[in-house]
């Protein structure tokens, strides 16, 4: 049977509202700036603000334009031409994609936190930064990422939570011999944690309320597990917890050294206060609801060093790409599925339903020839 999507000359997928996505031959971009890049998706991740967009229809209240916007930021590709004044990456190439590009004059660009940029221009953003779910995508130069050889187009998607993994573990200064629990074992907590062993964590300690995410992670990483008790409180929890790894003192004066959260649940985010020592180190990386019940006078006591963490920095792809390519990071377990484009509403609710860890899509094959 033909493909709906076969004739297209760059078939893209774009979604108007909640459960509303169209298959479209959106007009192939071009070489705008002698930076660009032109590159032909192969491969695109599904993420939870994919899930979000799909289910409600917005994010904070942004919604797609009534033209409908390209879905899709975790990507990967091949270069299929470069403008006049690009050097690093040649037709051919295989790239992981950073989806966002930021304005690079502004104070938060010239400081090196280009991901706090007010003109960042974030694929599948509204109202109008399309994503990568599409056959050809248009970028900067310094935004793509060579992956060698031996490093498939599937792992290359995985280069973008990977970076989110290192951007907060660097946010949280996390040094050799020290004892961090990641509170959440979906794919951003999983990178956290396996990062976090990479910067010399002495233990690593993932918490989560599915015994089934916490068997994968015992067996994709070397970690303990802790899975919260439904009745208890955060408190209890957090004794719980300190009493399992042997490390709970007298007034609650020991705990560990840093938490980062990654599932953005308020009884998740009130653990982890209570499981820190004083004077350690919280990151909350996992976006949940904006207001939340939060045991602040428990932080003040301890004074903890606290720090939001959005998206990814200076120097944080390029570290991921090393750890991938040098095999100290296994992402390739992740990958769980990889669904036909035409089936890209199929995979979203697979990773709806809690299906799988890393859920991928295949873009559609196109005739580069008509878009170059």
């Amino acid at each position: 049977m033909t493909s709906p999507t076969s004739q297209m000359t760059n078939p893209s997928a774009v979604l108007y509202a909640a459960g509303d996505l169209r298959f479209e031959d959106r007009p192939a971009p071009s070489l705008q700036d002698p930076y660009d890049v032109l590159v032909k998706i192969n491969f695109v991740g599904v993420c939870g603000s994919d899930v979000h967009f799909w289910t409600h229809g917005h994010i904070n209240n942004k919604r797609p334009p009534p033209t409908g916007l390209i879905m899709g930021h975790e990507a990967s590709g091949t270069i299929l031409a470069t403008g006049s004044c690009v050097t690093r990456v040649a037709p051919g190439d295989a790239v992981a994609i950073e989806p966002g590009v930021p304005c690079r004059r502004c104070k938060s660009c010239k400081d090196g936190v280009y991901n706090l940029c007010p003109k960042m221009r974030f694929c599948a953003s509204p109202p109008d930064a399309h994503g990568a779910l599409t056959g050809v995508y248009v970028t900067a130069e310094d935004f793509v990422y060579k992956m060698p050889e031996a490093v498939g187009l599937q792992e290359a998607v995985l280069v973008e939570p990977l970076s989110v993994g290192v951007h907060a573990v660097r946010l949280a200064g996390v040094g050799p011999g020290e004892c961090v629990v990641v509170m959440g074992c979906g794919t951003i907590g999983l990178m956290c944690a396996a990062v976090a062993r990479r910067f010399g964590a002495g233990r690593v300690v993932l918490v989560d309320v599915v015994e089934g995410k916490l068997g994968f992670a015992r067996g994709w990483i070397e970690c303990e597990t802790f899975r919260p008790e439904a009745g208890r409180g955060p408190e209890e929890n957090a004794e719980r917890l300190l009493e399992q790894l042997g490390i709970e003192g007298p007034l609650g004066l020991v705990g560990v050294d840093t938490v980062i959260e990654a599932s953005g649940a308020a009884s998740s985010i009130q653990t982890a206060i209570n499981v820190l020592r004083p004077g350690g180190k919280y990151v909350q990386t996992g976006l949940g609801k904006d207001k939340i019940e939060f045991p602040i006078v428990t932080m003040s006591e301890k004074e903890l060093l606290m720090r939001g963490c959005f998206r990814y920095s200076s120097g944080d792809y390029e570290l991921a790409v090393s750890f991938i390519a040098k095999r100290l990071i296994d992402v390739k377990a992740l990958i769980t599925s990889v669904s036909p484009f035409e089936e890209t509403a199929k995979a979203w609710d697979l990773t709806k339903n809690g299906q799988g860890i890393k859920n991928l899509i295949r873009v559609a094959r196109l005739d580069t020839r008509s878009v170059l």
